[in-house]
């Protein structure tokens, strides 16, 4: 059975995130240090002290002892003591890390102690996610959701500051686990987000998202689904729409095909399996539908993946990933291209 009642886990299962523990920052005195654009996601946490995190285009927003930050597919942007200072590269600086470590300024004047990572995802499939995300989620050490990645950053940074055996496997997981309470975070937030993951947190519509993703293959019509959320169908088609950017069915549609697209590369179903597994009742109904979502018949999807893997291409890694359940251990980096 493909997919499961529970819509963030089958995304990130696509996602197939590789986590990227970065040095961390200790600073202080007058600092800033601009990134680079970053098309995945940044997951940061000030663990001592304050800094401005400034992106470009938007207001800077001052981040306190405690705060977590995420940042979706970031513009340039600078991490500072004070917007004033000069802001140096991060590729150079995080290149001299010693240690897991960057320093700026004497340590005995540290004022500053930065935790982050990043995660780049499948490009197929990185659209699922970031199409939804704004570029910043901030969440502050005294929001209640805050107080539970208080704990969650102790375990962190007692990971990243020993080199105890397992510890890559460990970071991996508080990684991920960091990454999905900011994705509650950020649905639970007043101004409710766009997108599916904005309409999990409704009632009705977030109870016909789960319906979807519980079971694929069945044939979803718009009454069933209007009912699961206690609405009438038009009530049901223009709330959905509204909230998560596409009809209900149409969106099924486009779920059903990241599956499918995911199940062909990976090599995991024949294409008549996969059709009755996403709900199609021929090889030949699914084709169509196939074709009319992506582009290419099932087949010429599945052999130009095989071949891309086979040739080593690099945006094709993904294909040998292990699966969902099985993540890619963290590495720590020392040499980010301009990460955080």
């Amino acid at each position: 059975m493909l997919g499961s009642s529970d819509p963030i886990a089958d995304a990130i299962g696509l996602l197939r995130p590789r986590t990227v523990v970065e040095p961390r920052l200790h600073a202080a005195g007058p600092w800033a240090v601009r990134f680079d654009p970053f098309p995945h996601v940044k997951l940061g946490v000030v663990v001592r002290g304050e800094c401005q995190l400034a992106l470009e285009g938007h207001e800077p927003v001052l981040l306190r002892e405690g705060d977590f930050y995420l940042l979706g597919n970031p513009p340039p942007y600078v991490l500072a003591g004070t917007l004033t200072a000069e802001p140096r590269p991060a590729k150079p600086l995080w290149d001299s890390a010693a240690n897991g470590a960057v320093r700026i300024g004497a340590e005995a004047d540290e004022d500053t102690y930065l935790c982050g990572g990043h995660f780049t995802f499948d490009d197929t499939n990185a659209s699922i996610l970031l199409d939804v995300l704004p570029p910043l989620v901030h969440v502050h050490a005294a929001d209640p959701r805050g107080k539970l990645l208080a704990h969650l950053s102790e375990l962190l940074v007692t990971e990243v500051e020993t080199t105890a055996v397992g510890g890559s496997l460990v970071l991996d997981h508080l990684a991920q686990i960091l990454f999905v309470h900011m994705l509650r975070a950020h649905a639970d937030q007043a101004d409710r987000p766009t997108g599916w993951l904005g309409a999990l947190n409704d009632d009705g519509i977030g109870a016909a998202l789960r319906a979807m993703h519980a079971d694929v293959a069945h044939r979803w019509t718009l009454e069933e689904l209007a009912g699961i959320s206690r609405m009438s169908r038009s009530a049901f088609a223009a709330s959905f729409k509204n909230q998560v950017g596409t009809a209900p069915l149409e969106y099924l549609i486009e779920w059903r095909m990241s599956l499918a697209r995911d199940a062909l590369r990976r090599g995991t179903r024949s294409i008549s399996e996969l059709a009755f597994a996403t709900g199609y009742q021929s090889e030949s109904a699914f084709s169509t539908a196939f074709r009319r979502v992506v582009g290419s018949s099932p087949k010429q999807f599945r052999d130009a993946a095989h071949r891309a893997a086979n040739s080593g291409c690099g945006s094709c890694g993904s294909l040998s990933d292990a699966s969902p359940a099985a993540p890619t251990p963290a590495r720590r980096s020392t040499a980010a291209s301009g990460s955080s």
